[in-house]
């Protein structure tokens, strides 16, 4: 016999967000609502990971941008060591920086948090059953970005030297490419700011100077192909 809805175990939730007002209000929110249990409230990344070793939870609804430990790092933490639990990002961020981080982590939903509570609850249960729990703008982001023309290429074996994040391998890409901050911000659907951030840890992780010894570092790692012909 199948599990009705009726008779469906409540999912078991940990929330983690740093804002306390806003942490409160999903709790209460979820504690108004049938299929899920809030079991732990975090207020930031490293509390999220450490809670999700005492209570193992089924689900963490992740806010993003928190400190000691961000959401994407703490989903990444979580995904490796307690792979029974699965993540649903709960953000005021849509933008591409947030977004595919937190999806190559291991997020298996990403929701706003204009979201309802009934929205909140599809997407646990939907992660829960296997099924991504995406919001329909987010939905509409990845299908924008599967359908753009050019794609960056990365390291298609390995990871990425020095510890680079894809997005800083992407960007040192196209560095070698000869690509201006500009060019690059319109390529990658960025802010020029993003894309000098991105810069500044990449030369950080790598010892690199200036966009000279970038470009040599790049075509030394195989990241750039010289032009032929």
């Amino acid at each position: 016999m199948t599990e009705t809805e009726g008779e469906r175990k409540p999912a078991r939730v940990v929330v983690a967000d740093d804002q306390t007002v806003v942490r409160e209000g999903i709790v209460m929110l979820l504690g108004l609502l049938p299929g899920v249990e809030v079991v732990g409230a975090a207020g930031d990344g490293e509390e999220a990971v450490r809670l999700v070793g005492e209570l193992a939870p089924d689900v963490v609804l992740m806010d993003l941008r928190m400190p000691r430990c961000d959401g994407v790092e703490a989903t990444r933490r979580i995904r490796a060591q307690y792979p029974g639990t699965q993540v649903v990002v709960l953000t005021t961020y849509a933008d591409d920086d947030s977004l595919f981080p937190a999806l190559r982590a291991g997020a298996r939903g990403y929701l706003t948090k204009d979201a309802g509570g009934d929205e909140i609850v599809r997407a646990v249960h939907s992660v829960l059953s296997g099924d991504a729990g995406l919001s329909l703008s987010v939905q509409r982001r990845l299908l924008e970005r599967l359908s753009q023309a050019d794609p960056v290429p990365v390291p298609a074996v390995g990871e990425a030297p020095d510890g680079l994040t894809t997005r800083e391998t992407e960007v040192l890409v196209l560095i070698g490419e000869g690509l201006t901050n500009q060019e690059i911000a319109r390529r990658l659907h960025v802010s020029t700011a993003t894309v000098k951030t991105h810069i500044n840890n990449l030369f950080a992780k790598t010892g690199l100077k200036d966009r000279a010894q970038a470009v040599r570092y790049a075509y030394s790692k195989g990241l750039v192909r010289p032009p032929t012909g």
